[in-house]
C-alpha cells in the first residue's frame, strides 16, 4: 500500500483529476485504510481459524498474559497488597512452576473430558494466588467455578499458606452440579463447593470473608446482589475481585457506595484471539 501511495503522487495532475473524478481515488484510498486497520487484528483472526478447530473451551479461555501485562499485574498487586514487586513476581513464578498443579489439572481435563486440546495458563488468576499468598486469609470465597481452574489455584496458595503457618478455607459456589471436578485430591482438603443458588450458598455462610471472587452469574444485578450479600461478612481488610469488571460498573458503584477503593486491571493475552477480561479490585 505504500507503493501505491507513492506511485499515486507521482502521477500527472491530469491523471490525479481523472482518478478523483472516476472515484478511482476514493477506491484507492479506501483500500489502503482497511489493510492498516486489518493489521492489527490479522494475528488474532488467524488464531480464531486455529482455535475453531480445536477441542476446547468455549468460555473462560485459558491464556498466558503478555510479558509486559504480566508486569503490570505484579505492579499492581503489589501496591494492592502493601509488598515488594519481587515477591509478587515470586508468587507468579510460584504458581507458573507448580508442576503437580498442572499435572493435577491436566489429568483432571482429560478424565472429565472437558476437551483434548485444552492446555491451561493461569492470566489473571496469578493476581488471585499472589493475593491469597500476600494476604493469608482465613476465608476465600469464589462464586462460580466452572471447571475448577480457579479452585485449584486458589486451594494451592492456601495449601502452601497452611505449611508456612497460615491455614485458609476456600468456598466456591455453583449452580451447575457438573462443574468443579477438578477441585480433587490435596486441593479438595482445604476447599468445598457449595451447589445451588450463590446468592442462597453466601447468605449461610457465617464466617468473615477475606478474599471475595465474582465469577457466577454474569448480569450486572446479580452480580450486584452477590457484592450486597456479603456487604456485612466482609472482614475488616477485605479484597473484593470482580471477574466482570471489563463488562458492568457493578464494582466499582458497590465501592464508591462502601467507601471502598477500585481498580481495574484490564488484561492482554498473549497468542490467542480473545482480547482479555480482566479483575476488578475493590479494597
Amino acid at each position: 500500500m505504500a507503493f501505491i501511495d507513492h506511485l499515486a503522487r507521482r502521477l500527472p495532475k491530469p491523471v490525479k483529476h481523472l482518478m478523483r473524478a472516476t472515484g478511482i481515488t476514493r477506491v484507492v484510498r479506501t483500500s489502503r485504510r482497511r489493510s492498516f486497520a486489518l493489521g492489527y487484528y490479522s494475528s488474532a483472526l488467524r488464531q480464531i481459524g486455529r482455535w475453531s478447530r480445536m477441542d476446547t473451551e468455549d468460555s473462560n479461555f485459558y491464556y498466558r498474559l503478555t510479558p509486559l501485562n504480566r508486569d503490570q499485574l505484579a505492579q499492581l498487586i503489589a501496591i494492592i497488597a502493601g509488598q515488594p514487586y519481587a515477591r509478587i513476581v515470586g508468587y507468579f513464578d510460584e504458581l507458573e512452576t507448580d508442576q503437580g498443579l498442572r499435572r493435577h489439572i491436566e489429568q483432571g481435563i482429560v478424565t472429565a473430558e472437558y476437551g483434548s486440546d485444552i492446555k491451561v495458563d493461569f492470566a489473571r488468576r496469578l493476581g488471585w494466588y499472589a493475593l491469597v499468598r500476600c494476604m493469608r486469609p482465613k476465608v476465600v470465597v469464589e462464586t462460580g467455578v466452572d471447571h475448577g481452574v480457579g479452585s485449584c489455584v486458589l486451594t494451592s496458595a492456601l495449601l502452601r499458606n497452611a505449611a508456612e503457618g497460615f491455614p485458609g478455607r476456600y468456598f466456591g459456589t455453583e449452580i451447575r452440579t457438573e462443574a468443579g471436578k477438578l477441585l480433587s485430591g490435596k486441593y479438595a482438603s482445604t476447599g468445598e463447593i457449595l451447589y445451588g443458588d450463590s446468592i442462597s450458598s453466601l447468605r449461610r455462610l457465617s464466617d468473615p470473608i477475606d478474599l471475595f471472587i465474582n465469577d457466577s452469574d454474569h448480569s450486572s444485578e446479580y452480580e450486584y446482589q452477590e457484592y450486597l450479600t456479603v456487604a456485612d461478612k466482609l472482614s475488616s481488610n477485605a479484597i473484593i475481585l470482580g471477574d466482570n469488571s471489563h463488562v458492568t460498573d457493578k464494582l466499582s458503584r458497590f465501592s464508591r457506595e462502601r467507601n471502598r477503593k477500585f481498580i481495574f486491571f484490564a488484561e492482554k493475552p498473549q497468542d490467542h484471539w480473545y482480547p482479555g477480561a480482566g479483575i476488578g479490585i475493590s479494597f
